[in-house]
């Protein structure tokens, strides 16, 4: 994958403007996609600067799903290396990053459940 086009697909807390602000220093540009194969559920953040930045104590997560018609719509974003870095800072170890292919056929880095 291009240094320069990394792409990072949000579900939850990443499409928040103060969470973008609070993490990047910049708004990300993004497009609607959704994630197959995978249902959503909640996870209670407990890491004080993450509920600080995000104002919610309860993120969404994903899992797996038994039903292929289950989707997880969001936004596709671009990004850098260095911000790529910044989300891996922001998601705590609930999460793990994986590489998935969108609806859209983009090829882009999500948090899962770990």
């Amino acid at each position: 994958m291009d240094r320069d086009h990394i792409h990072l697909f949000s579900y939850g807390t990443l499409q928040q403007e103060n969470v973008q602000m609070a993490s990047f220093g910049r708004l990300l540009v993004g497009r609607g996609d959704a994630m197959p194969g995978f249902k959503k559920e909640l996870v209670e953040i407990t890491d004080p600067d993450v509920i600080a930045k995000s104002g919610e104590k309860y993120h969404p997560i994903v899992v797996p799903s038994s039903d292929p018609a289950d989707a997880i719509s969001g936004t596709v974003f671009q990004i850098t290396e260095a911000e790529l870095a910044a989300a891996d800072a922001y998601e705590v170890s609930d999460y793990k990053r994986v590489e998935t292919i969108l609806a859209s056929g983009t090829k882009a880095w999500v948090y899962i459940k770990a």
